[in-house]
């Protein structure tokens, strides 16, 4: 391992870090490579987590105090867990005491591969089965094809140079890569 990289959460502002940087400390993390933060675990928007994500190096490990601290749900731990991997990062999760640095801690973290990879193909499946069954309907996937004239009119305007585009999707319903791809298309032709 090249870098011993922390990451700590707290949920809210009246919550304290301590407990988890001390545990990051003890674990050989130093202070400049610990990345904190007081937000809620279901949010998105995690700025330092970012960060972290962004300063790791092939070679490093991230370590946390426990896994709810970095993951927003399962799905999340398994997408990072991913990341890591693919990264040539090493994980460890100090109270669950994962790490991918050894054989149990890479079972551990190929069983969340493995579940990523079934959910994949348990929606794959999923959604193939829905669009057969709309198709048996005489339903067609995709969205609804644009009309013809109404396309031929976008056209038209965009090469008076008249209007802008965002006044001719406004005008005629077409969306501007739909507009973009006709007119390459009709160059094309010309060519």
């Amino acid at each position: 391992m090249s870098r011993k990289i922390g990451y700590a959460r707290v949920s809210t502002e009246d919550q304290h870090l301590e407990l988890q940087i001390d545990a990051l400390r003890a674990a050989g993390v130093e202070e400049r490579d610990i990345f904190m933060e007081k937000v809620t675990g279901a949010k998105k928007d995690r700025p330092e987590l970012e960060k972290l994500l962004s300063y790791m190096k092939p070679g490093d490990a991230v370590i946390v105090w426990k896994l709810d601290r970095i993951g927003r749900s399962i799905k999340h731990l398994i997408e990072l867990s991913e990341l890591f991997k693919t990264s040539n990062i090493e994980f460890v999760s100090l109270k669950e005491k994962i790490d991918t640095s050894t054989a149990t801690g890479r079972l551990m973290f190929n069983m969340l591969a493995a579940l990523a990879e079934f959910e994949r193909e348990m929606i794959i499946e999923r959604t193939h089965a829905g669009l057969a069954a709309a198709r048996s309907r005489g339903r067609q996937g995709g969205r609804p094809k644009k009309d013809e004239a109404d396309i031929e009119r976008a056209v038209k305007l965009y090469k008076s140079e008249a209007y802008s585009i965002a006044d001719i999707t406004e005008m005629t319903g077409v969306s501007k890569a739909t507009l973009y791809r006709n007119v390459k298309q009709k160059e094309e032709m010309k060519a």
